[in-house]
Order: C-alpha cells, then sequence, then structure tokens
C-alpha cells in the first residue's frame, strides 16, 4: 500500500512538473532570445548580447510607456487597496440592505471579458471626456484591481476574534483608534500583499488600457503595438522586463500571504 502511494505522488509530482513546464515553456523561450544577437530566433545561439535592451532602452516611446505603466500601477495599487479594505471591512462588520448587491458589484468585473469591459468602459469615458488620459485608464484598473484586494483582505479579517473591537471600545478606544490600532495591524501582511497584487494586475493588463489609453500607452499597449507591425527582436526584451516586473510582485504578495498565515488566528502581525 505505501509503495503504491508512493508511486501515485511520484506520479502527480512529475504530472505538475510537466504542466509547469508547458505552461513556462513559451516564457522561457522569450527570456531566452531576448539575449540572442540574432534578429530571428533560432538555435543555435547567434550569441549571447545584450543589444535589443538597448534598443528599447534608446526608443522614446518604450521609455514613455514604461513609466506610464509604473504611474497607473503604484496609482491602482494605492486606490484599490484602500478601497478593497474599506469593502472588506464593511463586509466584515457591518450588516445592512443590500450587502449582497454591493460585494456582487465588487466581485464581477474581473469576470467580464475584458474587450467588452474595455469597449463599454471606452463608451462611458468618452462621455465624460476622459479619454486618452492615465487617470481614466487608473479608474479603470482600480474597478478591476479592488475586487482582488477585498479578496485578500477579507480572508485576513476572517481570521480575526470578533471580541477584539469590543474589548478596545470598552476601554475607550474610538472606532477609528480601534481601526488603525487594532484592525490595520492585524491585516498589515495582507494589506501589503494586495498592494503586490493589485500592482501586478495593473502592470500586466493591456486590453482596456488599449480601448483607454489613447495615445498614453503602457508597456503592455506598446508591445501590442509592436506585434501588429514587423515582428521585432525588441518584443521579447519589452516581454522578458514586463514578466521580469511582474513576477517578483506575485512572489511578494505570496510571501506575505505566506507570513499572514502562519500567524495565529487571534494575534497581531
Amino acid at each position: 500500500m505505501r509503495s503504491r502511494r508512493r508511486f501515485g505522488l511520484a506520479l502527480g509530482r512529475a504530472y505538475l512538473l510537466l504542466v509547469f513546464a508547458f505552461i513556462f515553456m513559451p516564457v522561457a523561450m522569450i527570456v531566452v532570445f531576448s539575449f540572442d544577437a540574432d534578429r530571428f530566433p533560432a538555435f543555435p545561439w547567434g550569441g549571447f548580447s545584450l543589444v535589443w535592451y538597448q534598443a528599447i532602452l534608446s526608443e522614446p516611446l518604450v521609455r514613455e510607456s514604461f513609466l506610464n505603466s509604473l504611474r497607473v500601477g503604484l496609482a491602482t495599487a494605492v486606490l484599490s487597496t484602500l478601497i478593497g479594505f474599506a469593502a472588506a471591512y464593511a463586509d466584515y462588520r457591518f450588516s445592512f440592505r443590500g450587502k449582497i448587491g454591493f460585494l456582487v458589484l465588487i466581485a464581477v468585473p474581473p469576470t467580464i471579458p475584458t474587450t467588452i469591459l474595455g469597449i463599454a468602459m471606452l463608451a462611458f469615458l468618452a462621455r465624460l471626456g476622459l479619454f486618452g488620459t492615465l487617470e481614466s485608464v487608473v479608474a479603470c484598473h482600480v474597478v478591476i484591481a479592488t475586487a482582488f484586494a477585498m479578496a485578500v483582505i477579507r480572508l485576513r479579517l476572517g481570521q480575526m476574534d470578533r471580541d477584539l473591537e469590543p474589548a478596545a471600545w470598552n476601554l475607550g478606544a474610538s472606532q477609528w483608534q480601534t481601526l488603525c490600532s487594532v484592525v490595520f495591524p492585524f491585516t498589515r501582511s495582507a494589506v501589503v500583499a494586495s498592494l503586490f497584487l493589485t500592482m501586478a494586475v495593473s502592470f500586466d493588463e493591456f486590453m482596456i488600457a488599449w480601448f483607454a489609453a489613447g495615445i498614453n500607452e503602457t508597456l503592455p499597449v506598446r508591445l501590442l503595438n509592436l506585434l501588429q507591425g514587423q515582428v521585432s527582436p525588441r518584443i521579447n526584451a519589452i516581454g522578458t522586463v514586463v514578466f521580469g516586473i511582474s513576477i517578483p510582485l506575485v512572489a511578494l504578495a505570496q510571501l506575505s500571504v505566506g507570513r499572514r498565515l502562519k500567524t495565529r488566528p487571534g494575534g497581531n502581525d
């Protein structure tokens, strides 16, 4: 029986390795060929070179789109985390009429196809005269990222003892003091994870940014526009940069979540 279990476990691990290899192989190829001196990717290598990274660094549109992505990502992370924290706390602490509809409104946007959502946001922003600004891209990304922020923070709030806040109130703390001194320290790791995760969501998103940004391209939109033209090895370099930023953000979010799970349900971070 043990030998069968071990064989089944080994088989499951091998299957998972094959699945991950299948998923990440195209990404690995992009990274590998971004350092290839040849214009057209092929084996064997034409030699190690940073020429394509130098090319994208010397291109003003790429530099500007990268800065736009950073601006939008940072703004989206802060705003969506603040709104997500408020929504998660409202769900945790209060009962009110229309609560289910409130939660559905927050959770639905990520489930809508981005093409449909992008077209709808384009029509809405055009009516408001906000089309083509980075602020409009931030607003659109916040709509999507808030659901992720709320989910992460709400999971952490579910581990908090509901008697902690009443105990603080009985000791003379105001609701605001309790929120700052009890609730926020307890959810700090989840808030940090939310910041990293929502920034990664914003940095990777391109379809809605493509509809809403106009001439203010983000880095994924610049990559999409390059793909519509001639095939260029600069695409591999830009893709590697996007991948190299997104993966650490997700990893940092996961580390924060892992740290959160190691804490006791009734303790602070």
